[in-house]
């Protein structure tokens, strides 16, 4: 073997150093050397090992140890495209201290074997001699190394970590996972923004957001000191490209060299989305694991910015690494939707223009919900249509996928997308709250700014045609309300036509999945009513949520979708000819807002709607939701 340069080793080793025992050969050999590792290995590849036994395949027998020193020489190496973090005073301490430990025992402190894993080991006593001391080095070993054996670290960085998103959803949903178990013990959580806050600060924060579930209640104290403890805080400033280098080196300390995975929740305003991205794309992903990017709606105000955005997006990323969050579509309700349709068979044969008469999408938000801080500028159809209502158009409406595998359902998703009509003025109703400071709402709107939006939407193709999907939604209505209405045809030739009474409405069969006010899946029947004579009745065969699953709490809408990205699951969120798509439905509707050519009609807070909303259902012969 040629000799090895240890010249340019960062560490500094004395002559009583002693290597605890250690598995570092593949084939079980245990040595223990009665000096610094690090000059052991020197010393061997230089040829001037000499070990008790005469053995011959020296190669083969420190191969482990080996691949150890040069992962960690070579741990630190920087990218030339980012500028090198500085490091703290106080790290640079603790990464002194840890150094050591690691090189005495090949563990960091929280890795050290325990008595009983090393009781069975034969260890040999016999020394190294003709040692030569290396040079002395100038660098940081990370601050918590992992064995290489454990399985691979995730690290998890919220960008914008002091924002109100972050601190009311995102670290309570972490926890959650991490509670649960759904999070590895190892993972890092790092908190980003440009305050000037310590790790200590950021805990502090977080814990006052932090709450078990109801059905989860061992050991809460425990398991929040322990999410807590690795909860970290970088101040990236204003310099992101600087900022993006230093959570990069500090989620390389954590990580410790090893296999690692990393996720980036991009909290932040539109505006500093593509410097961010880009930053983190070129100083902050891992090159030992996969990289995901979680980026908040709305994606684009229209059809051109998003245009622009998804190709700047795509020049640093790949599709497979974005992942277009939408919080409604973390709901019990959308998920439903496919297993209800797919995995029973009274319904998918049903699920076309040939018994359904009508799909409508309904979702009404109270007095007790505060549009988002994007609302003011965007409204409720770049907010809430876009994503969210089209979405749940195309599961509802999707063909059977080829597998539950994310890239065929977005298949099959994009394919209604683009066979839904561009939407027409006439088969649009707009409205906006008229409201004071008393009713605790954003009165400062723009007059074309739509705080409620119906629509009549029609899907082109052979298992939908004529079928009109009517979109209902609007914000400070009487009640909130989100649920899903598949109301059927008549039946042909009913023969009990006579004994349902005048209103042959009631007697039409109608699926509903409702998620507000009570999680629940409803089907509506014809019955007789008990008793002489024969007469008919509309009942609801119903399975209530908090009936059935009294004893089980619904985890938030976050737990769910943090976990589809941990585990790779991107069926419910957007892939880019996605958008592309949903945009080009609303661009006519969109441009003739801009132009001022279409009325927002006024509504009171805590009412209906407007009324044009009643006269748009009657045109396409669709009956008004009971209330």
């Amino acid at each position: 073997m040629s000799a090895m340069s240890f010249s340019s080793t960062m560490a500094t080793c004395s002559e009583s150093s002693i290597l605890r025992p250690r598995h570092i050969c593949s084939d079980g050999l245990r040595i223990t050397v009665r000096s610094c590792p690090l000059q052991a290995a020197a010393s061997y590849f230089r040829g001037r090992v000499r070990l008790s036994g005469a053995d011959t395949n020296m190669c083969r027998r420190f191969r482990g140890l080996k691949s150890w020193i040069l992962e960690r020489l070579n741990f630190h190496l920087q990218s030339e495209k980012c500028p090198p973090a500085r490091e703290s005073k106080r790290s640079r301490s603790q990464n002194r201290s840890q150094l050591t430990c690691t090189l005495e025992t090949g563990f960091s402190n929280e890795e050290r074997p325990t008595p009983a894993s090393s009781s069975n080991l034969d260890v040999s006593d016999d020394t190294v001699t003709s040692i030569e001391s290396p040079p002395r080095l100038h660098t940081s070993s990370p601050s918590t190394a992992t064995d290489v054996s454990r399985t691979p670290s995730l690290c998890i960085a919220v960008i914008g970590a002091t924002g109100e998103l972050a601190r009311g959803k995102i670290f309570p949903a972490l926890f959650a996972l991490y509670y649960s178990g759904f999070l590895p013990e190892n993972v890092a959580i790092f908190g980003y923004s440009r305050k000037n806050m310590t790790d200590e600060d950021l805990q502090s924060i977080i814990a006052s957001t932090l709450t078990c579930r109801v059905d989860h209640q061992e050991n809460c104290g425990d398991k929040m000191d322990a999410f807590l403890s690795r909860t970290y805080y970088i101040n990236g400033g204003y310099d992101n490209k600087h900022g993006m280098s230093k959570l990069n080196y500090h989620m390389t300390q954590i990580e410790g060299g090893n296999k690692s995975n990393r996720i980036f929740y991009l909290s932040v305003p539109q505006e500093a989305l593509l410097d961010v991205a880009s930053c983190l794309a070129s100083c902050a992903q891992t090159q030992k694991g996969w990289n995901r990017v979680i980026i908040e709606k709305p994606f684009g105000f229209d059809a051109l910015s998003s245009h622009r955005l998804t190709q700047s997006l795509l020049s640093k990323f790949q599709e497979k690494q974005l992942y277009r969050i939408d919080h409604l579509l973390g709901r019990n309700l959308i998920e439903n939707l496919t297993v209800l349709r797919f995995s029973n068979l009274v319904f998918e044969p049903l699920w076309s223009r040939a018994y359904i008469h009508n799909v409508q999408v309904i979702l009404s938000e109270d007095l007790a919900t505060q549009p988002g801080r994007y609302f003011g500028n965007y409204g409720i159809i770049r907010d809430i249509i876009h994503s969210h209502v089209l979405q749940t158009i195309a599961l509802l409406a999707m063909e059977p996928p080829v597998s539950l595998d994310g890239e065929d359902i977005r298949n099959e998703k994009v394919k209604v997308l683009r066979s839904i009509r561009e939407l027409e003025p006439k088969d649009v109703i707009l409205g906006q709250y008229k409201a004071s400071k008393e009713n605790h709402v954003d009165v400062s709107l723009n007059r074309l700014t739509p705080t409620y939006f119906a629509a009549a939407l029609y899907i082109d193709n052979a298992r939908w045609d004529g079928v009109p999907f009517l979109v209902k939604t609007g914000l400070g209505l009487i009640k909130h309300q989100m649920e899903i209405r598949i109301r059927f045809r008549h039946v042909p030739g009913n023969i009990y036509h006579g004994c349902v009474g005048h209103n042959i409405e009631r007697a039409t069969n109608e699926l509903i999945l409702r998620d507000v006010p009570d999680e629940a899946i409803l089907i509506k029947v014809n019955n007789k009513i008990p008793g002489l004579g024969l007469k008919l009745d509309s009942s609801e065969l119903n399975l209530l949520y908090k009936d059935k699953y009294k004893s089980m709490e619904v985890p938030d809408r976050y737990e769910h979708l943090l976990l589809d990205v941990i585990d790779g699951d991107n069926h419910v969120f957007m892939r880019s000819d996605e958008v592309e798509a949903a945009w080009n439905i609303l661009s006519k509707i969109l441009n003739e807002i801009d132009k001022e050519n279409m009325s927002v009609e006024l509504y009171e807070v805590g009412g209906r709607g407007p009324v044009g909303a009643y006269y748009l259902w009657a045109n396409h012969g669709v009956p008004w939701p009971e209330e």
